[in-house]
């Protein structure tokens, strides 16, 4: 008899404890996404208070590279990659690419549009930040011109079109068919720096 009546007592100790494991961990997946969320501000933070933008300094650096041996590059005709365009807006933004894909053949220049508006009645400065996927193909993605070498200031109810000119590195691994090229567009402080200017969107390099 003492064994059966002890037995329902261990039963709630067990769902007592798996209870509370279920809410340590729930708290630690909140705190995770927090932590996400808030990590574009906190570097965004830093790299103000130093006075630099590793970001942008990297990909010029690599937009660099490109423009001095880019328009020798061999197209590779025989693969055709789609490249896939996103945005997100953190803030009240309209952003949006002009269009939602392309099909491209490795070594080809090429040429898209993105599309902003400040839908607030206040003047804003903000930047967008680039990610790939996959990941592998960002080594091989190489912008020419982006706005997201710089930081922009628009008006209140502005509008704006900015060029995206790139070229995929023939070099990309043959079971790579898409890409995504997605932007993050957030408020930030700043001056306002000169817009780019559309590139040539002529295709180079076809036979």
């Amino acid at each position: 008899m003492a064994s059966s009546e002890l037995q329902p007592t261990a039963d709630a100790a067990l769902r007592s404890d798996n209870l509370r494991m279920v809410g340590k961990l729930l708290v630690v997946a909140v705190l995770m996404f927090a932590f996400g969320y808030a990590l574009v501000p906190i570097y965004r933070s830093i790299c103000k208070a130093l006075g630099v933008n590793v970001l942008s300094l990297s990909e010029q650096a690599l937009a660099g590279n490109a423009a001095a041996t880019g328009r020798n590059t061999q197209v590779d005709l025989s693969r055709t990659i789609t490249v896939e365009f996103d945005a997100n807006a953190r803030g009240v933004w309209d952003f949006k690419p002009a269009q939602r894909s392309v099909d491209v053949h490795p070594g080809e220049l090429t040429t898209v549009v993105y599309e902003f508006r400040n839908i607030q009645n206040r003047t804003m400065a903000a930047q967008a930040i680039p990610s790939y996927a996959p990941m592998q193909a960002s080594a091989h993605f190489t912008k020419l011109e982006c706005f997201c070498f710089n930081e922009y200031t628009l008006k209140p109810g502005e509008s704006r079109q900015w060029p995206v000119v790139f070229v995929i590195d023939p070099k990309l691994p043959k079971d790579v068919r898409t890409i995504t090229l997605s932007y993050t567009f957030f408020e930030v402080g700043g001056k306002i720096p000169p817009a780019p200017h559309a590139a040539v969107a002529a295709k180079e390099g076809r036979s």
